[in-house]
């Protein structure tokens, strides 16, 4: 009998602050996708690679990581998250591995790191934060998720310097072996820590449902697809997702001006990871809606200051492109926070993993689009005299932010009833 089946005792030991931390080290791995630029910097030196060449494995992770969410995350739902946080590891590992092995070829690079070591982190990020959350009463969902994703954003503050190292010292391959076998060895080991409390947990502090409650709880992943809800959190989602994730493929490059590439990335990361678990605890407070909306005007606002400053000038002093590069990271780590929460409240716990899974599509895909965008934009493949910088791909992204701060006056609870012989 499985721990998600098993029956709940009358009293069983809260395991929910070890798992919660066990997620967040797992993110901590797993984030080596948000370091891509620094990667990415090292191909254009040592292989003389295009910015479209080296955007390619990285929007191939996201796309295939996001796409993944949603088997790996019926699957956690089903067999438990030890398992396939289990298979994520040996992905990770497996691609960074056969990156490394492949040199300077594109094909390995986009096999090994764009499809192995995408689908891994998608088995591994899908396992962490449904057990987390379900140990924790609703008034504390949004810190957990918060919490458990944050370890996502702030990988690049260790992988990114480290990465910088070993490709100056050493060379790639030697950086991607390297991540592979620390990687795999990480997520494996950290993965038999992961554990969800049995059927009918109530957690401390939350009071059980009445008997004659007629408002459906839990959606079933098809029901989920048949509410409007789910396609206006998909949109919004892909919006800020995308915007973050177009500047953290090239975060590396905006600090050229200053000599500040991977001041930028690694504030970018602490960003990232405060601001998951900032907006986790202000949605918890003022309510998800509200919380969506300031943080997509203030990401809207920090996207064009930012471009501003990578292109010269009195803003682009290092001090001032790292504080810029902070908060743009910090507002598009919000999202990683408060959408989880928001499709929990919106859809349930039962069916969590696989329907966040659905949701979550819209990270990787606007992350595609909008990577795959800027670096058409820098090589000029789109308009010849936008040639060598990325100021129309962040301001198109501005415009979809400020789509989705609108989004938000829509966004409502949907309230369907359970029918008769349904539970």
């Amino acid at each position: 009998m499985t721990e998600e089946t098993s029956t709940a005792p009358l009293e069983i030991k809260n395991h929910g602050w070890r798992v919660a931390f066990t997620g967040m080290g797992i993110n901590l791995a797993l984030g080596v996708l948000y370091s891509w630029s620094i990667i990415s910097g090292g191909m254009e030196k040592e292989w003389g690679w295009s910015a479209v060449m080296r955007s390619r494995p990285y929007a191939l992770a996201c796309l295939v990581f996001c796409l993944i969410m949603v088997p790996a995350g019926r699957m956690q739902d089903k067999l438990g998250p030890r398992l396939v946080a289990t298979i994520g590891g040996l992905l990770v590992g497996a691609g960074m591995i056969l990156a490394s092995l492949m040199g300077n070829s594109q094909a390995g690079w986009i096999i090994g790191f764009g499809i192995l070591a995408g689908a891994g982190i998608g088995f591994g990020y899908a396992s962490a934060t449904p057990p987390a959350v379900k140990w924790f009463p609703a008034a504390k969902t949004g810190l957990i998720a918060g919490l458990v994703v944050s370890g996502f954003g702030l990988a690049s503050v260790y992988i990114a310097p480290l990465g910088n190292f070993l490709i100056t010292r050493y060379d790639i391959e030697t950086t991607a072996m390297a991540f592979g076998i620390g990687f795999l060895v990480i997520v494996v080991g950290l993965a038999q820590l992961l554990k969800p409390p049995p059927a009918g947990y109530i957690p401390p502090g939350e009071l059980p449902k009445p008997a004659n409650n007629m408002k459906k709880e839990d959606f079933t992943p098809s029901e989920m697809l048949r509410t409007w809800q789910f396609y206006l959190l998909w949109f919004m989602y892909a919006c800020g997702a995308g915007a973050g994730l177009m500047v953290i493929s090239v975060a590396k490059n905006l600090g050229k001006v200053s000599g500040a590439g991977v001041m930028a990335v690694t504030a970018l990361a602490i960003g990232n990871g405060a601001g998951r678990i900032i907006a986790g605890v202000l949605s918890d407070k003022l309510g998800r809606k509200a919380t969506m909306f300031v943080f997509f005007v203030l990401q809207a606002l920090m996207v064009i200051l930012l471009a501003a400053a990578a292109k010269g000038g009195a803003m682009s002093g290092a001090t001032i492109l790292s504080c810029l590069a902070a908060l743009v990271g910090a507002n598009y780590g919000s999202n990683l926070s408060l959408f989880p929460s928001a499709t929990k409240d919106f859809y349930g716990l039962k069916n969590f993993g696989m329907n966040y899974g659905l949701v979550f599509t819209a990270w990787g895909i606007g992350g595609y689009v909008l990577s795959q965008f800027a670096a058409r934009v820098y090589d000029g493949k789109i308009v010849e005299s936008w040639k060598g910088s990325f100021d129309f791909a962040f301001y198109c992204s501005a415009g979809l932010l400020i789509l989705a701060a609108i989004a938000v006056f829509l966004l409502k609870p949907p309230h369907h009833t359970i029918e008769a012989g349904e539970a």
